[in-house]
């Protein structure tokens, strides 16, 4: 017997989102996000990052689908996309519940 999680988000997407948290500066922005929008020269200061490795890493959560850019007068202020976040967070909840089952039921495929 096989299990495997059933969603509606597609794998890719899946694994950009993974690869977009995967980079240390780049959970740091997310973290840093997820309290509130910054400007890049406030993520440069909190991460000790150049500015264009940080407008680098924002470039890539947007393209991962997790951060959107406002310009603001002469500054750019990001922000989480909380809809991204809630359908990252049913991947892998559903990942947990999938794995609560296999453990409870001790599922596992046979040999041949």
């Amino acid at each position: 017997m096989m299990t495997s999680v059933e969603t509606d988000i597609h794998f890719d997407q899946q694994v950009a989102w993974l690869r977009a948290l995967a980079d240390p500066v780049r959970l740091k922005i997310v973290h840093l996000l997820a309290a509130e929008a910054l400007c890049t020269c406030h993520l440069v200061d909190e991460t000790g990052a150049r500015q264009t490795n940080v407008s680098n890493h924002l470039r890539f959560l947007r393209d991962a689908g997790l951060v959107e850019s406002e310009p603001h007068g002469r500054y750019t202020y990001h922000r989480l996309r909380p809809e991204a976040m809630n359908r990252l967070a049913q991947v892998v909840n559903q990942l947990a519940d999938a794995t609560h089952v296999v453990q409870s039921q001790n599922v596992r495929r046979p040999c041949p």
